[in-house]
């Protein structure tokens, strides 16, 4: 992570070598007086496409995220910021090693980006961390 950078809530990518596919929700802005909720970008990358979609991330959609980790951990398909306010976030175990991670822009422009992908071992315990450092964004 640059020195600069605020965090990255979700980073998931392809391994070196292979597709190159990378989804991403970096976090924008923190919180500031008065507002609950950080600024973010869902950042889809593959060979052919490239696209972002804000999003306002507020500090139950953590504790959401947090369970939805949890349902990973278990291979079960999760669906994440689903209030119809902003963009849906799915991912969906296919395999031990591929999921399928797709990225539902309703509010706006009603695109859906879907791509699978071959997560490195360990990389739910990753999310896990990166959560911890978005988390304390919140509380600094």
């Amino acid at each position: 992570m640059a020195e600069d950078d605020l965090g990255t809530l979700i980073y998931l990518a392809d391994p070196p070598g292979t597709s190159g596919h990378v989804v991403s929700l970096r976090v924008l802005e923190p919180p500031s007086p008065g507002r609950a909720f950080l600024d973010c970008e869902f950042v889809v990358e593959t060979d052919t496409v490239r696209g972002s979609f804000p999003v306002h991330v507020t500090s139950d959609d953590l504790d959401d995220w947090e369970e939805a980790l949890e349902a990973l951990a278990g291979n079960r398909f999760v669906s994440w910021l689903n209030s119809g306010r902003t963009v849906q976030f799915r991912i969906k175990p296919v395999s031990p090693d591929v999921i399928t991670v797709s990225v539902h822009d309703g509010p706006s422009s009603q695109v859906t980006v879907s791509v699978p992908l071959f997560p490195a071992t360990g990389w739910i315990d990753d999310q896990r961390a990166r959560l911890e450092e978005v988390r304390r964004l919140f509380s600094g």
